[in-house]
C-alpha cells in the first residue's frame, strides 16, 4: 500500500502526517511526501532568491517529515516539485499511483503570531464552509481516494 501526503512543513502538514501515521500504522504503507515550491510571479533576481529560499526550506521540511515517519517505522520517500501545487500534486498521483492521497485542510490556527491570527479569523470562518483551492481541485480530478484531514 502507498499513501501520498501533501507536505509543506506547516503545522497542518505535520498534523496530517502524524494522523496518517496513526491511522495507517497497522497497514504499514509506504509513505510518499510531496512538497511543491511555487514558481515566482516574474523572473527578477529578487524573486529567484525568494524562490530558492522557499525551495531549500521545503526540502528541509520534507527531510524532517520523512525522518519522523521513518522513526515511526514506515518506509518513506519524498518528492519536491516546482509549479502550481494543484497541478503538481495531481501529476504526482499519476506518476506514483498511490492508493490514497492525504491532504490537510486549512487551519483555524495559523503558523504565525498574533497579527496572523487576527487577520486569518475572518478567512477561517469562510474556510469552514468551503474547501481550499487545492482541495477542491483535487477532489474533482484525482483518480485515487482523497482523504482531507481537518486540523484540530
Amino acid at each position: 500500500m502507498k499513501v501520498m501526503i501533501a507536505y509543506d512543513g506547516s503545522r497542518n502538514a505535520k498534523l496530517a502526517l502524524a494522523q496518517t501515521v496513526s491511522l495507517f500504522r497497522c497497514n504499514a504503507p509506504t509513505l510518499i511526501l510531496v512538497g511543491v515550491a511555487e514558481n515566482p510571479g516574474d523572473s527578477t533576481d529578487a524573486n529567484e532568491e525568494l524562490f530558492q529560499q522557499e525551495y531549500e526550506e521545503l526540502k528541509a521540511a520534507l527531510r524532517e517529515g520523512a525522518d519522523f515517519a521513518h522513526q515511526e517505522g514506515f518506509e518513506v520517500d519524498w518528492v519536491l516539485a516546482e509549479g502550481d501545487a494543484r497541478k503538481m500534486l495531481l501529476q504526482a498521483t499519476k506518476k506514483h499511483t498511490p492508493d490514497m492521497l492525504v491532504i490537510a485542510r486549512h487551519s483555524s490556527k495559523p503558523d504565525g503570531g498574533i497579527i496572523a491570527q487576527s487577520l486569518s479569523y475572518f478567512v477561517d470562518e469562510l474556510d469552514y464552509m468551503t474547501f481550499g483551492k487545492v482541495s477542491s481541485f483535487l477532489a474533482r480530478r484525482v483518480e485515487c481516494p482523497l482523504l482531507i484531514l481537518p486540523s484540530p
